[in-house]
């Protein structure tokens, strides 16, 4: 048995997402969805080293076997990255029981669409299950109200006017 993890870390004007195995994140900004993290499976290491095309990734027999996940081994590497925020910014942390049957676009305009967080997630969800939903489905939606700019000098952080 193995799982998946992503997680997230607001701090100041930066968002650290960490991850392992085919849980996501994605930023949502000014109307448009990109992908902060990429999948820790046979078939994306083969898409990104050019083995195979990302067309026939989508509907590849091995698409999903874990190349990395807890619980498999006593010790496991995440992938860890820091991105910049913004107010307004929505940040998404899913499972592959939604991306793996709802296509990017299609999340795009759910979360376009929706008036609010939970509705958004409340489709995203029935969209998975109507997709098939043969797959646990999580979904967690963080919208960035504010942020408070910040600089490092010698290491410290100070605050930017």
């Amino acid at each position: 048995m193995a799982s998946t993890l992503v997680l997230c870390a607001l701090r100041f004007d930066s968002a650290v997402v960490s991850h392992v195995g085919d849980s996501r994140c994605y930023l949502f900004r000014n109307g448009h969805l990109s992908a902060l993290t990429h999948d820790h499976t046979m078939v994306d290491e083969q898409v990104r080293l050019g083995i195979i095309s990302k067309a026939d990734a989508a509907s590849h027999v091995n698409r999903h076997i874990l190349t990395r996940s807890l619980g498999a081994e006593m010790f496991v590497a995440a992938d860890t990255i820091t991105v910049s925020i913004l107010p307004g910014d929505t940040l998404l942390l899913c499972s592959d029981g939604l991306h793996g049957y709802v296509p990017d676009p299609a999340i795009e305009w759910m979360l376009k669409s929706a008036p609010n967080l939970d509705e958004a997630a409340a489709a995203l969800i029935a969209a998975a299950n109507q997709a098939g939903g043969y797959d646990n489905v999580s979904v967690q939606l963080i919208r960035v109200k504010t942020v408070e700019r910040m600089g490092l000098y010698r290491g410290r952080p100070y605050r930017l006017l």
